[in-house]
């Protein structure tokens, strides 16, 4: 068994694993803990009473965080043509088509969000294996497949996240650094959980949003009192 670190140590005095914290406090002693090295990512795990095998009741669906992650997003956009050079004066960090058809193969995945015009798919449909199970495939659901391509590479540089349920019926999400001020990182908390919230499948019965829990990088996790959030 490994040994507990003198920073992880401190960081486990401020943390009481029995007890529910608010937004507010939990957020705030993340806040205290020793810090690290980098700005550290505030991350929610959410925990839904949903069955994602079943089609539906898959959650799945985006969000503007108002203040952003704090993160830099590389954002590649395959298209042709025009939707090129609009796709880079948007600010997009790549974008074209073939060569980046024959980069991904070759195995480079040096960004972080794929766009996608509605023509290029048959074609990006070759990845999916390469795309789909690092969450990076264009979907029109979660709006990167577009013809406005100024809209989306501007939504996602911004701050628009995608979240979605994994097979063990929870959501995992960074909302922000923390480096950023309470406020801001509250603000962006409880966007995500009202549109996690508002995206609760029909065919979901029971307690929808089962835990909630808050943790940092490096830090360790606590749990939200849902009598504090509006989870119905």
């Amino acid at each position: 068994m490994g040994r507990t670190s003198k920073r992880m140590k401190e960081a486990y005095k401020l943390h009481d694993e029995e007890k529910q914290y608010d937004l507010d406090e939990a957020v705030e002693l993340l806040q205290k803990c020793p810090q690290v090295k980098f700005d550290q990512t505030l991350e929610i795990s959410m925990k839904l009473g949903v069955d994602p095998k079943k089609a539906d009741q898959l959650v799945r669906g985006t969000v503007s965080l108002p203040n952003g992650t704090g993160k830099k997003i590389r954002v590649l956009v395959i298209a042709k043509g025009e939707k090129v050079q609009e796709a880079l004066d948007a600010g997009a960090d790549y974008a074209g088509d073939d060569e980046f058809f024959k980069k991904i193969q070759g195995g480079w995945l040096d960004f972080d969000a794929v766009i996608a015009t509605p023509d290029m798919m048959r074609e990006i449909g070759k990845l999916a294996r390469i795309l789909g199970p690092r969450g990076l495939m264009p979907t029109p659901k979660a709006g990167t497949v577009t013809t406005d391509i100024t809209k989306a590479v501007s939504e996602i540089k911004a701050g628009k996240i995608e979240y979605k349920v994994d097979k063990n019926a929870v959501i995992n999400n960074g909302v922000g650094k923390l480096s950023f001020s309470k406020e801001k990182l509250l603000e962006n908390i409880r966007e995500l959980i009202s549109a996690i919230v508002k995206a609760k499948p029909s065919a979901s019965k029971g307690t929808y949003v089962q835990t909630i829990s808050l943790a940092s990088t490096m830090g360790p996790g606590f749990k939200i009192n849902l009598r504090e959030v509006a989870t119905n």
